[in-house]
């Protein structure tokens, strides 16, 4: 009988038909000259682009006529590499600050340097380009994910929560835990399991038991279980975490390994019951792209302590049963 651990333990699971089990497998004059150098450079390459000439006067962007989500038509890839930073290549974007030279990196990156990294001068104090801020606030930028097949421009202050939630992002590990930091396409997350995380049980067919053993071990501790049905699988997870000294609660969620998009198309149903008692939780399967973490904290899943655990337990091994359904 396998053990859960706090990096993602296996979970003994018995189909029920038939009960059988299956295994699973310098200076301000000098930087003035370099934001104004900079901003002829950058009005050179929108007139040549025909977007308009660039000038102390521009427009904010309210009064821009930019699509914010679709490409500009037409748009070099001249004029946004003025904006690459030289460091992780990804945009400097909005507020953009430059070193006394006049050279441009990105915020994030900036945090973690110690001098420019392209004159190797010192990055305070920190200077505005206000030139570039506004050309930046007429130009739609490509998503991060565009080389993974992201087809999306979008304006910069749209750019982040975009890529946040966006489809092409590289997919984590969805295992508990912080312990495997593995990350991929989304078609390499099955092999990775499979590979990586031998000890998790995979269950066929679309109702099935899941049985966490021993749920009275001390501490946080994380349940895991796999279960394969309408040519998908799915991701069950129990996770017990101690609120404050003495209170725990139990999190019960289903997950998709797919997209947020395929899991619209699934519903599933977790139950407890025994003695006489019945308690039932119906939702729509997150995608892994929204994570455990996220489920949890949105209370989007069944929560119950540990008092309501012990009504259904049987020495210490609880069993839901897990129903998955399509819409």
């Amino acid at each position: 009988m396998s053990r859960p651990s706090s990096a993602g333990g296996g979970a003994l699971g018995a189909a029920k038909a038939g009960g059988a089990k299956h295994g699973g497998s310098g200076g301000a004059g000098s930087a003035a000259a370099a934001a104004a150098a900079a901003a002829a450079a950058a009005a050179a390459a929108a007139a040549a682009a025909g977007v308009g000439s660039v000038t102390g006067s521009v427009a904010p962007s309210s009064a821009v006529t930019l699509p914010l989500a679709v490409g500009l038509a037409g748009q070099p890839p001249e004029l946004t590499a003025l904006f690459e930073c030289p460091v992780c290549f990804d945009y400097v974007l909005p507020p953009i600050l430059q070193c006394q030279a006049g050279h441009l990196v990105c915020n994030q990156c900036r945090q973690k340097l110690s001098c420019c990294p392209t004159c190797r001068g010192p990055l305070s104090p920190s200077i505005r380009n206000l030139a570039m801020e506004k050309v930046a606030s007429t130009l739609p930028f490509p998503c991060k994910y565009s080389s993974a097949g992201c087809l999306l421009s979008l304006h910069h202050s749209e750019k982040p929560d975009h890529e946040e939630v966006c489809e092409f992002r590289p997919y984590t590990c969805p295992c508990p835990g912080a312990t495997c930091k593995w990350a991929g396409p989304l078609e390499a997350v099955m092999p990775h399991l499979m590979h990586a995380h031998k000890s998790i049980t995979t269950l066929q067919g679309e109702d099935i038991v899941f049985l966490a053993t021993d749920i009275n071990l001390p501490g946080a501790v994380d349940w895991v279980m796999m279960q394969s049905c309408f040519s998908h699988h799915f991701m069950l997870v129990l996770e017990k975490q101690e609120k404050y000294e003495g209170h725990q609660q139990f999190f019960a969620v289903v997950l998709l390994i797919g997209t947020r998009k395929q899991a619209e198309n699934f519903a599933y149903r977790l139950e407890l019951n025994g003695n006489r008692r019945r308690l039932t939780w119906e939702a729509t399967p997150r995608s892994i792209h929204d994570g455990v973490a996220a489920a949890i904290m949105n209370s989007d899943c069944l929560v119950f302590d540990t008092s309501i655990a012990h009504l259904f337990a049987d020495n210490g091994n609880l069993g839901i049963n897990v129903t998955i359904s399509m819409c």
